[in-house]
């Protein structure tokens, strides 16, 4: 991580967490002019006891005190709600499963904060992400981060080469645990504290009982690819693709999984077996494409992450006349869900990719 005079303002992205935290401090060590923004971008329940914005915000504040830097905390709820959390109903509502921290990325993150940042003086933004950035001939490059099992380069897919241009990822060359053990030594105030794993700006909180304040809950019954009804479903919005706990069917033999959804008869379709064939695809089609560099990459033979944390998949990438593409993968992949994301790997260099609209396997919907 270079200072240079392009960008030396640099305002860090505060989230109340570890990584953040850590963030700042090595941005202010490398000797930019650091200023901390902490974004509240929901409103609509803060006082639930689920909600950590609160404490979320004042670890913030307490950071930015240690580290020495002035912060502001600004709010984003509206443009969430519309451009976030609108979307996230919506597919659901659909009977998909979408992926709100990629769009909290590209609409929230590297948009809102980024226009707002620029505007108060900022050259550019920085982010506590897992991931790495290089510039080769005046482009810029998004590389996994270099500890892949913290690797979060999946969820920046959607970053253009605008927006990348602007963004700085202190942490890409660090682990998850030298980062714990610098903020132990710094003594900073979210050196201990758990990562989040809650929707997007939303926060943990039990996952069914959030969603009933918006979608109706209509439950169904639970059928094998024979028709045999085996259980009940308390709503398709609930269940995800290769999902196995929560289902409640008794019995002996192989564990159930969910392999499929019936949106005009409600109902879920559910298979004995991890390795049972309506649970694998061979290829699948993604729309609303975007990708980081100045060109789409061409068609050919790609690394493909159908889902975070998973290795690379193989696949041919092949461009349709509708706007949307193609990917046929070497080998069947399990349990690929419409509503997430197929992101490309050249090597390190992620891509972009898009969002999966459909499989041929016609059990997955």
């Amino acid at each position: 991580m270079k200072n240079t005079p392009s960008t030396r303002n640099v305002i860090v992205g505060l989230s109340g967490g570890v990584d953040s935290s850590v963030t700042a401090h090595l941005l202010k060590q490398a000797g930019y002019a650091v200023r901390g923004m902490f974004m509240q971008n929901w409103e609509d329940d803060d006082n639930d006891e689920y909600c950590s914005i609160k404490q979320d915000a004042l670890d913030a504040v307490a950071v930015a005190d240690v580290v020495g830097i002035d912060m502001d905390i600004v709010n984003f709820a509206a443009e969430y709600k519309d451009r976030v959390f609108a979307y996230f109903l919506q597919e659901y509502r659909a009977g998909r499963t979408p992926n709100p921290d990629v769009l909290c990325n590209a609409e929230i993150k590297f948009k809102s904060f980024l226009q707002h940042a620029l505007a108060e003086g900022a050259d550019a933004i920085a982010t506590g992400h897992y991931a790495r950035k290089e510039v080769r001939d005046g482009v810029h490059y998004l590389l996994k981060g270099l500890d892949h099992n913290k690797d979060q380069s999946y969820f920046l897919y959607r970053l253009v080469p605008a927006q990348l241009e602007k963004a700085l990822f202190p942490l890409g060359d660090m682990t998850k645990p030298e980062v714990r053990r610098l903020a132990e030594a710094l003594q900073l105030p979210t050196a201990a504290k758990k990562d989040s794993t809650g929707i997007c700006f939303i926060g943990e909180r039990p996952f069914r009982r959030f969603l009933q304040q918006y979608l109706p809950i209509e439950p169904g019954e639970m059928v094998t690819p024979e028709g045999r009804v085996v259980g009940r479903h308390e709503g398709l919005m609930y269940y995800t693709l290769g999902q196995r706990k929560g289902l409640g069917i008794g019995g002996a033999g192989e564990p159930w999984f969910v392999a499929g959804k019936d949106l005009a008869a409600n109902r879920l379709l559910v298979v004995q077996g991890h390795q049972h064939p309506l649970l694998f695809s061979s290829s699948l089609i993604m729309h609303d494409l975007s990708f980081t560099l100045p060109q789409a990459p061409p068609e050919g033979r790609y690394g493909v992450k159908n889902r975070y944390r998973m290795p690379d998949a193989e696949a041919d990438l092949r461009y349709l006349d509708d706007g949307r593409a193609e990917l046929v993968f070497a080998e069947p992949q399990w349990a690929v869900t419409p509503g997430q994301s197929a992101v490309l790997y050249d090597g390190d260099i992620c891509l972009g990719g898009g969002v999966i609209v459909e499989t041929d396997n016609h059990a997955i919907k």
